[in-house]
């Protein structure tokens, strides 16, 4: 497995087979990793393990970048967004 350790390592991948087939073959260096890292606040958080088809990790990776949010950071918040329509009944 390769390793990345610059952002600018990233190639345009135009296609969600491209960049799926590139992250099965490369990784972020721990360094890499731990300064992209988002330090929470204050309060207590909990570390969770979820697995992915590499598909759908790759477009929710895709996005972040597109957004240049941490994808992890992105998806807490999405998370967020929806628990807050669940508990107000908008989303049915």
């Amino acid at each position: 497995m390769k390793s990345i350790s610059n952002w600018n390592e990233l190639p345009e991948l135009p296609t969600e087979e491209d960049e799926a087939g590139f992250w099965m073959e490369h990784e972020l260096s721990p360094g890499l990793m731990k300064a992209s890292e988002h330090v929470p606040d204050s309060r207590e958080s909990t570390t969770i393990t979820l697995r992915f088809d590499p598909r759908m990790l790759s477009r929710i990776k895709r996005i972040a970048r597109e957004r240049f949010l941490n994808y992890q950071s992105m998806m807490k918040q999405w998370l967020a967004e929806r628990l807050e329509n669940e508990q107000r009944g908008n989303d049915r």
